[in-house]
């Protein structure tokens, strides 16, 4: 039979694998959720681009996936799921007409995505509202960039159309999305 001191260095030694599978489990449940993100952001994009072709392409875009962004408030492991579906989404829709939205479509998101995360606390009548715009200023300011080199056009018109777009879809599906995980899904984001 063991004596107190071997029954507490058992313990502690179960409790030590106990928080290891913890941390696994913890790991694995974000890189499940950043890989369920990002193929639900690329079959929205994809699904959306062939109901509504010109939506997910044009200076001003109303791509609905975008919405998704607004998961990067509440768990930071949506921010490479949301990354590489935006890689997905823009290898699909548009790596032929702008093969640059490949990698300046996917820093934007990036950058967006990490500063709504970093913004993920400051709210505005109880809404993330400096959250919810920045996919606006970071699209508008990199997406926006991009489309006045590749095609000839002002910046000051492309960047505020590409913001334009990217900030309908936030304050609109974003705030409910963000409305709807406040009141009924917060539990989901618990690790």
């Amino acid at each position: 039979m063991p004596n107190a001191r071997q029954f507490e260095t058992i313990l502690s030694k179960n409790k030590t694998m106990g928080d290891k599978f913890m941390k696994a489990t913890k790991t694995t449940k974000q890189i499940t959720f950043a890989a369920v993100l990002a193929a639900l952001y690329t079959a929205l994009t994809f699904l959306q681009g062939v109901l509504l072709p010109s939506s997910v392409t044009m200076d001003v875009q109303f791509r609905m996936s975008e919405a998704l962004c607004v998961l990067a408030i509440y768990s930071a492991a949506a921010i490479p799921g949301l990354t590489l579906g935006c890689l997905l989404a823009n290898l699909v829709t548009s790596a032929t007409v702008m093969p640059l939205d490949l990698i300046f479509g996917t820093l934007a998101t990036l950058a967006a995505c990490s500063a709504m995360w970093a913004l993920r606390k400051v709210r505005v009548f109880r809404l993330p509202i400096p959250s919810l715009l920045m996919p606006a200023l970071m699209n508008g300011l990199i997406v926006g960039g991009e489309l006045a080199v590749c095609f000839d056009l002002p910046f000051g018109i492309t960047a505020l159309c590409v913001a334009a777009g990217e900030a309908g879809v936030l304050l609109t599906l974003g705030t409910a999305l963000c409305v709807l995980i406040d009141r009924r899904g917060k539990q989901f984001f618990r690790a």
